[in-house]
């Protein structure tokens, strides 16, 4: 994989094609192994690039917190070191919250922005982690808990990750996403993505990057957006029904795919799903050119 030296640290990648840039951004727990399926079809359009981010994958470990802010200082060191402008940005999980955040800071290097299974808006308990699930992410939160469950026993690698597929993981797939933390410290960035959700204004420095990227999404109206879907059981989807509707009443300029039926982990389910509207979205909007 190519690497490069960012701030003080390095990001590793994979790439295909030539031509303008579409960057793929993976989250938690994944790395840029989430993109091998989509990433040469993207490539027929462009540069198709899926950096690991910091921490993550095969990229570098520097001494941080590798909260959400740090991991966007480390990104845009990587944009800004390849030279990366005029970019189709595509997100899933934190790396769309990613995008959006890159896309709010620089609107001027940025054509377009596809995204699936993210981070549309600050949250609430209420709204978005009903029932069980608030349980499960403030044991996360808490200090003590969470690295018991996070650090000690893999809990997203060995427990989360494949309950999110629903035509299920290989052990060779399972293991790829395991390969890069094989020890408790090495998955301390994998513990600070949940510590990151924007819930009920904490932690505010996540909350005020989710309020002002939220401005942009409102606000772009020359960008084009695409919202992919997918059908599958609620407690494993990140966007429902309640999240659609909310896109489409306040993202601008935005187009929504439904891809079929998957988990959380959707390029595991629909690869080729995903990568074809990617691929007609582009070229219905000349992103491709």
């Amino acid at each position: 994989m190519p690497i490069t030296s960012v701030l003080d640290s390095n990001m590793a990648h994979q790439e295909a094609g030539d031509g303008k840039p579409f960057v793929l951004l993976h989250g938690n727990p994944t790395s840029s192994y989430l993109w091998r399926k989509i990433l040469p079809t993207v490539g027929a359009l462009g540069r198709a690039i899926a950096p690991d981010l910091i921490g993550m994958g095969e990229s570098g470990t520097p001494t941080i917190d590798y909260g959400f802010v740090d991991t966007a200082r480390y990104l845009d060191d990587w944009f800004d070191a390849l030279g990366l402008d005029d970019v189709v940005l595509v997100g899933h999980d934190w790396g769309g919250a990613l995008a959006f955040d890159w896309a709010a800071r620089h609107p001027g290097r940025v054509r377009g922005v596809a995204f699936l299974e993210t981070i549309l808006r600050p949250m609430t308990w209420a709204e978005h982690f009903p029932g069980d699930a608030r349980a499960r992410v403030e044991a996360l939160r808490t200090p003590g808990v969470g690295e018991a469950k996070v650090l000690e026993q893999n809990f997203f690698l060995d427990v989360a990750l494949g309950k999110t597929v629903l035509s299920g993981l290989s052990d060779g797939d399972a293991a790829s996403y395991r390969g890069p933390y094989p020890t408790p410290e090495s998955r301390r960035p994998l513990l600070a993505w949940p510590r990151a959700f924007p819930i009920e204004g904490a932690p505010a420095d996540v909350h005020a990057r989710v309020m002002a990227y939220g401005e942009w999404l409102a606000g772009s109206v020359d960008i084009p957006k695409l919202l992919m879907t997918f059908s599958g059981p609620s407690e494993l989807l990140m966007i429902g029904h309640d999240e659609i509707e909310w896109s489409r009443a306040n993202i601008a300029h935005l187009d929504v795919v439904e891809c079929g039926p998957a988990g959380h982990l959707a390029p595991e389910d629909q690869p080729d799903a995903i990568a074809s509207a990617i691929v007609e979205w582009s070229r219905r909007h000349h992103l491709d050119c």
